[in-house]
């Protein structure tokens, strides 16, 4: 990395560290149907923050309390320390790109990107430059005169993305903006969308319910379930340290070892191993890339080992998953390298630093 670089992720990390966004106590309820309650949530200048969550959590409620389209119940919405939630939409530095884009057909590209600058009176010139600006990029300058049915949905896409930066603001918000995209051109889009947000170096608020979607994207995960924030942290924490069984079991696969904490050791099922825990009952995340497949007669290590008998084997490419039951109600669910001739009865081996204790969901500390 040169120096000019490490200079600029440099300023970017500080830049993050200063908060633009932030919300405090937000509730929202829809007669006696309660759809976010209690949202305390910050956004750095130029973070990419996803909210994740599945149908039903209350994200793209959330994300419309931020935009102005919906009022919160209570709570407060602010941005640079001036009070957002009493601002209407249109005087607000905050633009939105929703999951159905809502081209003009009859315009052209050029001319849908232009379209609030117009209604906002701008200067000609301006708006020429602006547009122009912006066109090159999301790298669709050739496509100015062209009307929306005669380019793509990923070209689509980058012009509902043009028409919201053409507006300079603080903070752009994307209601699912790739779900009517193909697999294939949706993982492209993921890592462009990522690409633009550094060169525009704004902030980024992006809802999907797309797990994988958003560790690739993001550089914090917001994780709703059922209107409340289950954790928020960055992908390879959330992943890795999740805070309760329902972060671990939406992100990810994982095994959840149910057992008891007792005189400093944890016990599940046919397993045992040393804890700093509290004697009671226990649970712990592990991943199944964390147990791997050792034989019998390899070297003993510092591992936890147990035998048992492989129930169910799926393919996934590079990777296999395979279903491993070792007795006494323990079936551990395991990640390896594709391969042929695994044995029906194999032994399994794991760190007890990889079995992360997690809070029952809704159980607070």
């Amino acid at each position: 990395m040169t120096t000019s670089e490490i200079a600029m992720a440099v300023s970017a990390q500080k830049a993050k560290n200063t908060t633009l966004l932030s919300l405090r106590k937000v509730a929202k309820n829809f007669g006696k149907n309660v759809v976010l309650r209690d949202i305390s949530l910050e956004v750095g200048e130029g973070e990419f923050l996803t909210i994740l969550g599945e149908s039903g959590s209350g994200k793209t409620t959330l994300l419309r309390i931020i935009a102005g389209f919906e009022s919160a119940s209570s709570g407060e919405v602010s941005m640079a320390d001036e009070r957002l939630d009493v601002l209407p939409p249109y005087r607000r530095r905050v633009n939105t790109v929703f999951q159905h884009y809502a081209l003009f057909p009859h315009l052209t590209v050029a001319e849908n990107v232009a379209y609030g600058l117009r209604v906002a009176r701008r200067p000609e010139a301006e708006i020429q430059s602006r547009v122009s600006e912006v066109l090159e990029k999301v790298k669709m300058s050739a496509h100015a005169k062209s009307k929306p049915s005669k380019i793509s949905g990923g070209q689509q896409q980058r012009i509902a993305l043009a028409r919201a930066l053409v507006n300079r603001p603080r903070l752009l918000l994307l209601d699912e903006p790739l779900s009517a995209l193909d697999a294939n051109l949706r993982r492209q889009m993921q890592v462009e969308l990522k690409s633009l947000q550094r060169e525009v170096g704004i902030s980024f608020i992006f809802v999907t319910h797309d797990q994988e979607e958003a560790m690739v994207m993001s550089d914090r995960i917001a994780l709703l379930r059922r209107g409340e924030l289950e954790q928020v942290a960055t992908p390879r924490e959330i992943y890795s340290r999740p805070a309760t069984a329902y972060a671990a079991q939406f992100i990810g696969h994982t095994n959840l070892l149910k057992g008891e904490v007792r005189s400093g050791r944890a016990i599940c099922g046919v397993l045992t191993w040393p804890t700093s825990l509290a004697d009671g009952p226990g649970l712990f995340s592990l991943r199944p890339e964390n147990i791997r497949l050792v034989t019998r007669e390899s070297a003993a290590s510092s591992g936890l080992r147990v035998r048992g008998r492989i129930v169910q084997q799926a393919f996934h490419g590079a990777s296999e998953l395979i279903r491993v039951d070792c007795g006494g109600g323990l079936v551990l669910t395991v990640r390896t390298a594709s391969g042929a001739g695994i044995p029906r009865e194999v032994d399994l081996e794991f760190s007890s630093e990889d079995a992360i204790p997690v809070r029952e969901s809704g159980e607070r500390i």
